[in-house]
């Protein structure tokens, strides 16, 4: 359980998230995942990170019962700034990362597939922020990567999910496969990748993120604004203690 990294083929390396049962991250998940994809980006060996996950779907979130039984605001201020270091992690990586999704990726999901700059999705793969069903906000910034504007902002107000089918139709994930071919489908993209020079791939994921036309962390970290005020205002917790009440979120996909 946590996170590990693996090297599979020549300049190809793997940061595998395991936190059962959903990958609901506590707070030192997200740094340590943060840490890891750091360090492989920095190797000089490395020329693409697969960022992949093991269990019934890609990222679930933040661990929000960690936040619930966590007296004060230190759990929720770790979890806004983990988050805040595994995305920018994951933008910032030296090298390109191509995120493997399956199942859900949700919340903080959608924070780590939208920096990341390729996806390869499972066909049983679902995205959305079901920020406001859990007292939370945050993550549009890296959900508009994903889809236009105005579906953006629809996806966000109801919570709603997309399939990895539409993200392709969309064109922000590069394939859509059966389950069972997912990793391999993954590791086939980072190994065309890995096949560049490893200066010139450097330089090009430097250029590529500078001509971004939003500051993805910049924009964030003002998203995380709001869900502090949410917390301090009380509705946060209103609304956390009604979804935990109620098992808002499907039985399979409850945080640990």
């Amino acid at each position: 359980m946590g996170v590990s990294t693996s090297v599979p083929d020549e300049g190809v390396a793997v940061v595998t998230v395991d936190f059962p049962p959903v990958n609901a991250l506590p707070v030192q998940g997200w740094y340590d995942l943060a840490a890891a994809v750091r360090a492989t980006g920095a190797d000089p060996r490395v020329r693409c990170v697969v960022l992949a996950s093991e269990g019934r779907g890609f990222n679930a979130g933040v661990d929000i019962k960690e936040i619930q039984r966590t007296a004060g605001h230190d759990a929720l201020l770790g979890a806004n700034r983990g988050c805040y270091e595994a995305f920018a992690a994951v933008y910032d990586c030296e090298v390109p990362v191509v995120a493997a999704v399956h199942g859900f990726c949700l919340g903080g999901g959608i924070g780590l597939a939208g920096n990341a700059d390729a996806i390869v999705a499972s066909e049983d793969a679902t995205f959305g922020l079901p920020e406001l069903d859990r007292g939370a906000l945050g993550a549009a910034t890296h959900l508009a990567r994903l889809v236009p504007q105005q579906l953006m902002r629809a996806l966000y107000y109801t919570s709603r999910t997309v399939t990895a089918e539409e993200l392709h139709r969309h064109g922000s994930v590069w394939r859509v496969v059966p389950r069972e071919r997912l990793r391999e489908a993954a590791l086939d993209l980072a190994r065309e990748i890995a096949a560049k020079d490893g200066q010139l791939i450097r330089l090009a994921k430097a250029a590529i993120n500078g001509i971004d036309p939003v500051d993805v962390r910049r924009s964030y970290r003002f998203e995380q604004g709001f869900t502090f005020e949410a917390n301090l205002s009380g509705v946060a917790d209103r609304v956390r203690d009604t979804f935990a009440k109620d098992g808002a979120v499907d039985k399979s996909e409850e945080e640990s």
